[in-house]
């Protein structure tokens, strides 16, 4: 059942973070404001809250959800990180960089690309992410808008756009208001699959 908050999820405020927590917990999609654009965000280790995801959007089932993370470590529970993709981390997160990784086997299969066995990998730099992020684990994110359609920036314009669909709106704008940068490691040479804030990879 959605419990239809708007939540202040500023450092300092447990409340918020909890009760997106719980929601996270229960299966529902929870709204996150990134760093890059204000995300919808869920539980990347259920294949029943990533489908509802996919659903609500209106997202294309082939075009997989990054996996957000509070650290390296985080990250390495789900891929595989080469030195390239550890220096890329170290001068690039947090910030608006995904780096496409090897999905290790231990992972879910529904993770990232199921054809290739690759998994999007992102710290964000942005303190409400990060906190909800280190209180849940991984969180599979992705832009809150509907599929083709403009991406909003803040909890109230994308309250406007999902309504009760939505459990957890956490209070905030995104700072960056662009997508981040993606690079793909899995190939002989890195190769940008999208072009955004981060250039000098």
């Amino acid at each position: 059942m959605s419990t239809n908050l708007r939540l202040n999820g500023k450092k300092g405020n447990r409340m918020s973070i909890e009760q997106a927590v719980a929601a996270l917990r229960q299966g529902e999609i929870v709204g996150v404001p990134t760093d890059t654009l204000y995300g919808l965000a869920t539980d990347p280790f259920r294949e029943d809250a990533l489908n509802a995801i996919f659903e609500l959007k209106g997202r294309p089932a082939g075009k997989p959800l990054a996996i957000l993370v509070a650290s390296l470590e985080q990250g390495m529970t789900i891929a595989e990180l080469s030195d390239r993709a550890l220096d890329l981390a170290d001068l690039h997160w947090p910030g608006a960089l995904t780096l496409v990784l090897p999905r290790l086997p231990s992972a879910p299969k529904w993770l990232g690309h199921a054809g290739r066995r690759t998994v999007g990998l992102r710290c964000p730099d942005h303190p409400v992410a990060l906190e909800l992020l280190e209180a849940y684990g991984p969180l599979a994110v992705t832009s809150a808008n509907l599929a083709g359609n403009e991406s909003v920036l803040n909890d109230l314009d994308a309250r406007d756009l999902f309504g009760d669909a939505v459990s957890v709106y956490l209070e905030g704008r995104a700072k960056g208001g662009q997508a981040s940068t993606i690079i793909d490691l899995t190939e002989p040479s890195p190769l940008v699959l999208r072009d955004g804030p981060v250039r000098d990879v």
